[in-house]
């Protein structure tokens, strides 16, 4: 709609409406001028991480035989799909990390942490245990979940709402101990 419009040309001049694609690459070229090697790295690969996501998606629309402009609209990855696309390269890092600090190389982990700092900015605040634990159990309950036999069901309803916010291997903990009570 034109309402639409107004707002995405608007955002593109102020940050009001940007869309966290955009801002990552207003960093990028910021951190560029002033010459911050370290974020221009980390941020180029996002850029990069984010642009293969998108011709992913291309690939699968276009499989589905759809057209070439709308293609490219859809293709556009939307902030949830770039927070999984954060997500995933900040649990790339974590697992890093943990291998170098296994494998006696510290500054490798080191460097590993920096970019994880890096990336962690742009991610929203992960929710607390508490919080966790609360959606956890009102998942369980909204399942009827009785036993871990039921782990899936509860994971069904659970992981939307804590999806990008929470560590997925505390939920997982977490939901193993509660219906473990």
């Amino acid at each position: 709609s034109i309402f639409q419009l107004i707002i995405i040309s608007f955002g593109r001049r102020g940050n009001i409406g940007m869309t966290l694609k955009e801002k990552i690459s207003q960093d990028f070229k910021e951190a560029f001028k002033a010459r911050e090697e370290a974020r221009v790295s980390v941020l180029r690969m996002l850029n990069a991480a984010i642009k293969n996501k998108e011709v992913e998606k291309r690939m699968k629309l276009a499989s589905q035989g759809v057209a070439v402009a709308e293609m490219e609209i859809q293709s556009q990855l939307q902030d949830e799909e770039v927070l999984a696309v954060l997500a995933s390269e900040v649990k790339r890092r974590k697992d890093s990390v943990k291998q170098y600090t296994d494998g006696g190389r510290p500054e490798l982990a080191a460097g590993e942490e920096a970019e994880i700092k890096i990336l962690s900015a742009y991610l929203p605040e992960e929710m607390k245990e508490e919080e966790i634990r609360k959606i956890v159990q009102e998942s369980i309950k909204e399942s009827g979940a009785s036993s871990i036999h039921d782990l899936g069901k509860v994971m069904k309803i659970l992981m939307p709402r804590v999806k990008g916010k929470a560590d997925g291997n505390l939920v997982n903990q977490i939901v193993k101990e509660e219906l473990g009570k």
